[in-house]
């Protein structure tokens, strides 16, 4: 198949999950369009069937804001026409569903049908979609997508809770690439960080109030006033300036690193003994994901798609959101020496049944199923 993909250039959970889907399919012999503003982070390796486009947005005195979702639309034609390309997969239905629309309109007034797969992904229902200024843009583009994937029970769950929406939404997890994500031997890190032997707390996010960063900075407080403990908090966003205040206020600034955006966040996941994602919501939750692959015991809420993750005191703990005294508990009996290779073998047993090659034999068979459906209503046309 050659598959247009449409993504965020980020290090969000869409944008990355978008892109390792693409880098995967070109590797299983799919040829692969990616088409955004610019090239995505993580698509970081050179392979014959991966090809980028890029949407330019003109910079005209006329607009006050760049009407990025027209000439996202125009690129996305451009594409398909000139590369043959199948299918149109949007991740993060804003504004990319809306803008996929468009092109398929555009197409089918030339005489060719492109069907277009939109996977949903959190925060796009969660938090933006239901803004009343985007709720009939958002229900509108996902009604009219030819297929429609969610990352959990919950998204589905709360997509058609907060929209009116006609159609089937298919639930595919996200995934994980264990040949990537796996414990490396990073023992000389460990030891700058830890000198002492202290258990490392790792967060990792995008810094954004939903994260309840500074739940994660508290339960770190009372940790470490108990046992010998550091923190790393990786990642970058409107949050950072008031955690950082908050650690200098709680006295505890030499114990915690801020480690800004990384690529490599296996790295540091392969030296940690526990990982921290108190978040208000969470479609999903990759990052806990990605912690888990390196074998890493997790310390949650119970929001959103979590529960479908973290089991209960097998991988780790949830807690309710906000309750950092049940947090505290948790963590400290995971990282209780007699507790702690146990929860992190369960870690790693649980992030194998999302493993790569287990979910993109879904999304392969979703694109054909998908193709089938849009060429039998081309025949009866």
């Amino acid at each position: 198949m050659k598959i247009g993909i449409v993504c965020y250039p980020t290090f969000g959970g869409s944008g990355v999950v978008a892109t390792e889907l693409g880098k995967a399919l070109a590797k299983n012999g799919h040829q692969i369009h990616f088409i955004t503003y610019q090239q995505p982070p993580r698509l970081d390796f050179f392979n014959e069937n991966v090809f980028y486009h890029e949407v330019n947005i003109p910079a005209y005195p006329l607009f006050q804001y760049a009407p990025y979702e027209s000439a996202l639309a125009s690129e996305m034609v451009n594409v398909v026409t000139n590369e043959n390309v199948d299918l149109l997969h949007v991740h993060y239905a804003i504004p990319h569903a809306s803008a996929a629309y468009m092109a398929k309109m555009i197409l089918r007034s030339q005489g060719r049908n492109v069907p277009v797969v939109t996977t949903l992904h959190g925060t796009d229902i969660t938090l933006v979609g239901k803004d009343a200024s985007y709720e009939p843009v958002v229900t509108f583009s996902i009604n009219e997508s030819d297929g429609v994937t969610a990352v959990s029970e919950n998204l589905r769950q709360d997509t058609y809770a907060h929209f009116k929406i006609r159609r089937d939404i298919e639930v595919i997890p996200n995934f994980i690439d264990l040949t990537r994500f796996q414990r490396q031997q990073k023992e000389h890190f460990k030891k700058a960080i830890c000198p002492n032997g202290e258990k490392l707390i790792v967060h990792t996010s995008n810094f954004r109030r939903v994260k309840r960063i500074d739940d994660a900075v508290m339960t770190f407080y009372h940790v470490q006033q108990q046992i010998p403990a550091k923190l790393l908090l990786v990642g970058d966003g409107p949050e950072r300036a008031r955690i950082e205040r908050l650690v200098r206020d709680l006295g505890i600034y030499d114990q915690v690193r801020f480690l800004g955006k990384l690529d490599a966040v296996e790295e540091v996941l392969s030296v940690a003994d526990l990982f921290i994602m108190p978040s208000e919501n969470e479609s999903f939750g990759l990052a806990a994901l990605e912690a888990m692959a390196c074998e890493v015991p997790l310390i949650t809420s119970n929001a959103g798609g979590l529960p479908e993750l973290n089991v209960q005191g097998v991988t780790g703990f949830m807690s309710p959101v906000g309750d950092v005294a049940d947090m505290v508990k948790n963590a400290l009996y995971v990282l209780d020496d007699d507790h702690l290779l146990e929860f992190k073998a369960n870690a790693l047993a649980r992030a194998k049944e999302f493993e790569l090659s287990r979910i993109l034999p879904l999304y392969e068979a979703y694109y054909e199923r998908v193709l089938q459906e849009t060429r039998s209503i081309e025949k009866v046309i």
